[in-house]
């Protein structure tokens, strides 16, 4: 499978809208918006991100659209974040796509965090040269509680 970025595309909003809108998805995720349900904060977030001096990137497989990828926040304390379709899990499809965002971002260090059990978005990361630096615990709006949080450190 060939995985490539590209800029994103007004025609990618729907997709991404619509796969983390995703349940069993967003609850792995657990660090979702507030209310993924509410198009026109996604639609205002996505023009925020897009006009920013954040890095986005829709993810292809194969020539579909099957994620997004990012580097958003301040020199200094930028973090990677990535979803990808369920549908593609387990295929390396988040590996390749991260990776590509990280050659495209010589930035250093870079953060990323996922929920403690989310093994594979763990893994992930780890793949691509993440070391866990802090555990803490924060809200999942996806769970609807606090749980555990691991920090994961990318440095030069």
């Amino acid at each position: 499978m060939q995985v490539v970025l590209r800029e994103v595309h007004d025609s990618d909003l729907p997709v991404f809208y619509r796969q983390m809108n995703d349940p069993q998805a967003a609850r792995m995720a657990a660090f979702t918006a507030e209310d993924p349900a509410d198009w026109d904060a996604f639609e205002a977030l996505w023009k925020r991100i897009r006009s920013s001096d954040d890095i986005a990137r829709t993810v292809l497989a194969d020539g579909d659209v099957v994620g997004s990828a990012a580097v958003y926040g301040v020199p200094g304390e930028r973090e990677v974040t990535y979803w990808v379709d369920r549908a593609y899990w387990g295929r390396g499809v988040a590996t390749a796509a991260l990776r590509g965002l990280l050659a495209e971002v010589p930035e250093r260090p870079l953060y990323a965090r996922a929920a403690a059990d989310n093994k594979g978005s763990l893994r992930v990361l780890e793949k691509c040269g993440f070391q866990v630096s802090v555990t803490a615990r924060g809200f999942a709006n996806a769970r609807g509680e606090e749980i555990d949080e691991v920090v994961l450190t990318l440095e030069g």
